[in-house]
């Protein structure tokens, strides 16, 4: 048997370079083929329009609700995507950023955060995810609520949801049954 030669190293480095320039050829043929041109991304959803609840079966979900729902009414207040409106909430520098991109003040925030919880009250006890019981003393609580406190509440709708449910304990079913 013979050693190989140098020519035969480079036979393969060709058959192989040959070989991934075929397959990404075949790649981007696919692509093509299945639309990949023509992608343009989906657009977002009209925070002004109401969203329908679908039936919540946890309190999980029921805040997740909650805080879209409150993120639409607060973003269709300030004419922003319920996306962009997330995004600024997220940190203090990212809310900075915001509020000085779109002229916002606090007071104005406050305003419209303190709208999408209303709204998502309201939204929640129409779905029948928040009892008249729990909904009453929470649009309270959210009129008076401090910015911070407000922003808190639509990042973690389940903990203050949770709160109240705990504070009514056993007594809720009975006033529930009271209730006309």
């Amino acid at each position: 048997m013979s050693a190989p030669s140098a020519n035969d190293g480079r036979w393969r480095a060709r058959i192989l370079v040959g070989a991934a320039i075929v397959a990404t050829l075949a790649l981007v043929g696919v692509y093509l083929a299945a639309g990949g041109s023509s992608y343009t991304p989906e657009k977002t959803q009209d925070p002004c329009k109401p969203r329908s609840w679908s039936d919540p079966q946890s309190l999980g979900e029921i805040a997740n609700q909650f805080s879209i729902s409150a993120l639409d009414g607060a973003a269709c207040q300030l004419g922003v995507s319920r996306e962009t409106l997330a995004r600024a909430l997220a940190t203090t520098a990212a809310r900075e950023r915001f509020a000085k991109r779109y002229g916002i003040d606090d007071a104005k925030l406050t305003r419209a955060i303190r709208a999408g919880l209303l709204r998502a009250v309201d939204d929640a006890e129409k779905a029948g995810a928040l009892s008249p019981l729990i909904a009453g003393p929470l649009r309270a609580t959210v009129e008076e609520i401090p910015l911070d406190q407000a922003i808190e509440l639509v990042k973690d709708a389940k903990s203050a949801i949770g709160t109240f449910q705990d504070f009514l304990g056993p007594a809720r079913n009975l006033l529930e049954e009271l209730l006309p």
